[in-house]
């Protein structure tokens, strides 16, 4: 037993996974060279100071944008040992510039289990998260498509904050969205700090039913089903979603950053995985 244990552990990841009912069916692990751009191939993006239905200060920058976008120092970008880096400044026009990359259009997903394991910056006005949209949101509209927010993170001084050691869970659709969404605030394990390290934040989906777990995929902590919804609420998330991953800054929920908000704020990604179930032999 001992000897079996050495070697599941000395598995990569995706082995190991497999192993255990699972098989790697798509990911971006980051292993470009310094510099080098999110896999367009994989990642396309959001652009603009909209706001974003929060809000939100950014203006959301894609390699070569227009001001207040730097075309020299992009806002999302590989460091060259193994990650992606999403970058939230103020530039000298004193305007925050960050990044949202999803696989809109290039990678959609349909029951699974996706992971991503994250760095998260913490300070006043910075909003991470990794999160999902249902890819019919141009006709369905918000939040018709349905919204599975995997993990996100808000400062603990704010009205529903969270705290450094914290993050949320959540599913939005039609009868439960916004701050009426249905969802599970958790502490993450062994009393970590979502920057104290790396942590891994996922989902396991299934028809009807999605479980959120941190770093164990079997320990899940909070499992949303149809019967959790408010009653006559439909159930919006069997069918295709796509992944985002952004930094925030500012917004509705998180307010606005000071002075000793990090600037530089990164959120560095280790990788993302999507996993499906392994055939049964």
């Amino acid at each position: 037993m001992i000897i079996l244990a050495a070697l599941l552990l000395a598995l990569p990841a995706s082995a190991s996974s497999q192993e255990q009912g699972w098989q790697l069916a798509w990911s971006d692990e980051f292993d470009g060279k310094a510099g080098a751009l999110p896999d367009p191939k994989r990642w396309t993006y959001d652009t603009g100071d909209d706001g974003f239905g929060n809000n939100e200060l950014e203006d959301y920058c894609a390699p070569g944008g227009p001001p207040p976008c730097d075309p020299k120092k992009p806002n999302a970008y590989q460091d060259g040992s193994g990650r992606l880096v999403l970058e939230a400044r103020k530039e000298p026009s004193g305007k925050w510039t960050s990044a949202r990359l999803k696989t809109f259009g290039l990678r959609r997903f349909h029951y699974g289990r996706i992971e991503a394991r994250l760095r998260l910056p913490y300070g006043p006005g910075l909003w991470p998260a990794f999160w999902m949209l249902g890819v019919d949101i141009s006709t369905a509209g918000w939040p018709g498509s349905g919204e599975i927010d995997i993990m996100e993170n808000v400062p603990g001084d704010v009205p529903g904050g969270l705290g450094v050691d914290t993050i949320k869970a959540t599913l939005h659709g039609p009868g439960y969205s916004g701050v009426g969404g249905y969802g599970q605030v958790v502490k993450l394990p062994k009393g970590g700090h979502v920057d104290d390290g790396f942590h891994i934040y996922g989902a396991i989906w299934s028809p009807g039913k999605i479980s959120f777990y941190i770093d164990d995929w079997t320990k899940p902590y909070f499992t949303a089903t149809k019967k959790g919804l408010p009653k006559g609420a439909p159930w919006v998330f069997d069918k295709p979603f796509f992944a985002i991953m952004n930094l925030a800054v500012g917004g509705s929920w998180p307010r606005d950053p000071n002075a000793s908000t990090p600037d530089p704020a990164r959120v560095l990604v280790d990788w993302v995985r999507f996993y499906r179930r392994a055939p049964i032999k």
